[in-house]
């Protein structure tokens, strides 16, 4: 499961399609309506979040605007009402550790996105999480040397 920090202007089709699936995915967690997946690190912040529900909500739903802004056709009923929610701290080193992963990916992935994004020092965060100070997620598994 990736659940990106990173606006999701940036992630290719398949990426963007797959962050859709991932969320809702996520949503179905913290509504309990699975048992997988309960524990996975990339839910901590959400989980410890004033209002989970509420906060996967406002993340799929900048993800569907995305997706809009495409012409994909996502189902808008599955992302859940959308209600103002506190902003999700986001680290400047997970950002950045988060944005070399993404352009990893699309060097083989798609190359021409890649090369429209090399240029990007300060990428965009998903409007959900605000910025702050700081190294690489404790829950990211990069930090655990997986």
């Amino acid at each position: 499961m990736r659940l990106w920090s990173l606006h999701p202007k940036y992630l290719d089709p398949q990426g963007l399609v797959a962050l859709w699936r991932e969320a809702l995915l996520a949503q179905a967690v913290l509504r309990g309506e699975t048992k997988g997946y309960r524990h996975h690190p990339q839910l901590e912040r959400f989980t410890s979040h004033d209002s989970p529900r509420r906060a996967i909500n406002a993340y799929l739903d900048a993800i569907y605007v995305e997706a809009l802004s495409r012409g994909y056709n996502f189902d808008r009923s599955k992302v859940g009402p959308i209600q103002v929610v506190g902003y999700i701290p986001v680290s400047h080193g997970q950002i950045r550790y988060e944005w070399q992963h993404l352009l990893k990916k699309l060097s083989t992935r798609n190359p021409p996105l890649l090369s429209k994004w090399c240029g990007i020092t300060d990428p965009a965060h998903h409007p959900l999480f605000r910025l702050r100070p700081g190294s690489v997620a404790s829950w990211e598994r990069a930090s655990r040397g997986t």
